[in-house]
């Protein structure tokens, strides 16, 4: 069975509230048609962040929208998606309080955070009552890479080089900040990280080598273990990619149990070369069976 870890989808009322984002990203049957033709079963729906809450007043207003809009979508097609539901990420309480609602009464099986809110990121205090909720309810957690403000933007926006480079240092930095709160260590909570979850794959023996040196200088906290042992708890999707080079990165930091393949529908619409490229692996049928929906099937339980 093929799941698609990485597709989104947005309300009418969002679209119309956000820059970039057009209709194509609400129209859940022409996903569903392209589900169909390239054999994916299910596929998890996740918000890609936008700007809307900053015309609609709140980002707990968006939550709302989009929470319960989706739920509309999973309770008409029960077999064809999974809910990640979004956060009102500026109040540590109604986060939870929003989690809690969207699990128990709208049926999300996961949860979906951005890499990094105006500059603060995940490590942040704010966000510890949720991974307490998420281990728990032993849920996942989606996190995509933030396209507003995303890391280095005050100092170069490009309408290229934004979404290619800050995009992805965005979400690396996120891991990089996660793993040094011991958060990746303390908590079992399963991220899952978008776009190979940045460069963090291709940081492996700098990561271990520069804090071996540090370490030696007491000039960096112990982490009680090389980080690479800690980032092989992170689990990763390919959102769309089917560049080998970074395939082979992910299996030798990680191991195929812990990628996910994705699509990063609409904005990539191309399913078929994605799941080829899996197809493509010198690993084994199992491994890529697992990658292309296994591994996210056993994370939700399914």
């Amino acid at each position: 069975m093929i799941i698609d870890s990485h597709s989104h989808w947005l309300p009418e009322e969002i679209i119309a509230n956000a820059h970039f984002f057009s209709k194509s990203w609400g129209d859940i049957e022409s996903q569903i048609k392209a589900m169909d033709a390239a054999g994916i079963a299910k596929a998890v729906l996740s918000y890609p962040t936008t700007d809307a809450h900053l015309k609609l007043g709140s980002i707990s207003l968006v939550a709302k929208i989009f929470n319960n809009q989706a739920a509309k979508i999973i309770k008409k097609y029960p077999d064809r998606f999974i809910g990640a539901a979004i956060l009102p990420v500026d109040d540590a309480q109604e986060m939870v309080n929003e989690a809690k609602r969207a699990i128990e009464q709208l049926g999300f099986e996961a949860l979906s955070l951005a890499s990094s809110y105006n500059g603060i990121y995940l490590d942040n205090a704010l966000f510890l009552p949720i991974y307490k909720l998420a281990q728990e309810k032993n849920i996942p957690i989606f996190v995509h890479s933030q396209i507003i403000k995303p890391i280095g933007i005050e100092r170069v926006e490009d309408p290229l080089l934004t979404p290619v480079i800050e995009y992805v240092f965005d979400t690396t930095i996120c891991v990089g900040k996660l793993l040094m709160s011991d958060i990746l260590r303390d908590f079992k909570v399963k991220f899952i990280f978008a776009y190979f979850g940045g460069v963090i794959p291709h940081l492996a023996h700098r990561f271990d080598a520069t804090y071996q040196m540090l370490r030696g200088m007491n000039f960096v906290n112990d982490l009680k273990a090389k980080p690479t042992e800690l980032l092989k708890h992170i689990y990763v999707d390919t959102s769309g990619d089917t560049t080998e080079a970074n395939f082979q990165a992910a299996l030798e930091l990680l191991g195929p149990k812990h990628i996910l393949w994705g699509s990063d529908w609409p904005a990539k619409r191309d399913m078929a070369s994605g799941i080829q490229a899996v197809r493509d692996l010198a690993i084994s049928d199992a491994d890529k069976n697992n990658i292309l929906g296994g591994n996210l099937a056993s994370i939700l339980t399914l």
